[in-house]
């Protein structure tokens, strides 16, 4: 089973993934939390499309919210009971 980071593994990683990530990651309500902005819905849908397939591969699946241009992404691991590795890894990849 996957346990959630500590405090201070999770201060780490969120810095290590906003060093590589071209925008923000924060942590908002217990959840790793990032905005995302394209030029219009049909590349915003692309962006879901492509996670959704990693996501499935890794079988960690991603709460997200899309209106328009715009996905508004929370990540967390339910049975972790928190943040994981599994969400930072998943974050990076799509921070690529």
């Amino acid at each position: 089973m996957t346990e959630a980071c500590s405090p201070s593994v999770l201060a780490s990683s969120l810095a290590q993934l906003n060093e590589h990530a071209s925008g923000a990651w924060s942590i908002e309500d217990g959840k790793l939390h990032r905005e995302f902005s394209f030029p219009d819905f049909v590349a915003a849908f692309a962006f879901m499309a492509k996670v959704a397939l990693l996501a499935e591969r890794a079988n960690h699946h991603p709460e997200w919210f899309n209106v328009y241009n715009k996905v508004v992404v929370d990540l967390t691991t339910h049975d972790a009971g928190g943040i994981s590795s599994k969400d930072f890894d998943l974050a990076r990849e799509m921070s690529q």
